[in-house]
């Protein structure tokens, strides 16, 4: 299976060579590795290209953009200018982040679930993080969600999907679109993935805001919505969250912002999201 990889960075320069590193010694290796440089004011590039020189697959693409970090459409309009760059022989195309170390069976181990089932449409490990010198398991989703860091989708599946959206929400709604397409989506235990620096650290009040935008946007629902964001705040352990995401709900609701799906997704979706709920309860 031919691999392509895009990893949007934005001042990675301490950590992206970690990331490379990791990629460049596994036991299978991608095709091709395109990292968008976004707007970053540190020696990124530099190192990069270091790489890039030793290992031909690997290419560097300039991109500027705003410097403030919301989470969603910057990572993935960077994400989206790297596609654009590649040709269409890929079978697998990855998103992953800059602050990764994978190990070294990565890819060798999602070919495995993607060959087992041609129904299986994405596949990912799981991200940990370092506390008190032990690396533990960044506990913020499910264990059926593959994070945002780390995503790889087959291309008939990225195909269907339209792709990526370049909005906060993006890492949700890509497998609930999978679902409602039916493909399959796995996570796999046994791939756990270093991530060097933690979800959200640079976050601000405005990208609180944006989780309750994005559940609105999603087509959750104001009951789906004010669970969603319960849990959400305890597992962050910040319980005052709950009440940014309910805000950011009601202002995109307000302002009728546009829904990330038509009005039949936005249906299976609340109906998917109920059933998970009360298959829990119960």
């Amino acid at each position: 299976m031919n691999y392509y990889i895009v990893i949007p960075a934005h001042n990675e320069e301490a950590l992206i060579s970690l990331t490379l590193e990791s990629l460049i010694s596994q036991t299978l290796l991608p095709k091709k590795i395109v990292i968008v440089n976004d707007n970053s004011t540190d020696e990124t590039a530099s190192v990069v290209l270091a790489f890039a020189k030793e290992h031909p697959y690997i290419t560097l693409v300039e991109k500027k953009s705003s410097a403030i970090h919301l989470p969603g459409s910057k990572v993935i309009q960077a994400f989206n200018t790297g596609l654009e760059t590649l040709d269409q022989e890929y079978d697998i195309i990855m998103k992953a982040d800059a602050d990764l170390i994978f190990p070294a069976n990565y890819l060798e181990t999602l070919t495995k679930h993607f060959h087992s089932d041609p129904t299986i449409g994405m596949v990912g490990g799981f991200c940990y993080i370092e506390k008190n010198g032990d690396w533990i398991l960044e506990n913020l989703t499910d264990k059926d969600h593959i994070r945002g860091a780390l995503k790889a989708y087959r291309k008939e599946t990225f195909k269907q999907i339209g792709g990526l959206k370049a909005q906060m929400g993006w890492d949700t709604v890509d497998e609930l679109l999978c679902k409602f397409y039916y493909w399959k989506v796995v996570t796999d235990n046994s791939l756990k993935v270093k991530h060097l620096k933690p979800t959200g650290a640079n976050y601000n009040k405005t990208a609180r805001f944006k989780q309750g935008e994005a559940f609105y946007t999603l087509g959750y629902g104001f009951l789906i919505t004010a669970i969603a964001s319960a849990k959400l705040s305890f597992m962050k352990k910040k319980p005052l969250l709950f009440f940014d995401y309910i805000q950011g709900f009601w202002k995109a609701k307000s302002s009728k912002k546009p829904l990330m799906v038509t009005e039949e997704q936005a249906l299976f979706i609340r109906n998917y999201r109920l059933k998970k709920m009360k298959e829990k309860i119960l």
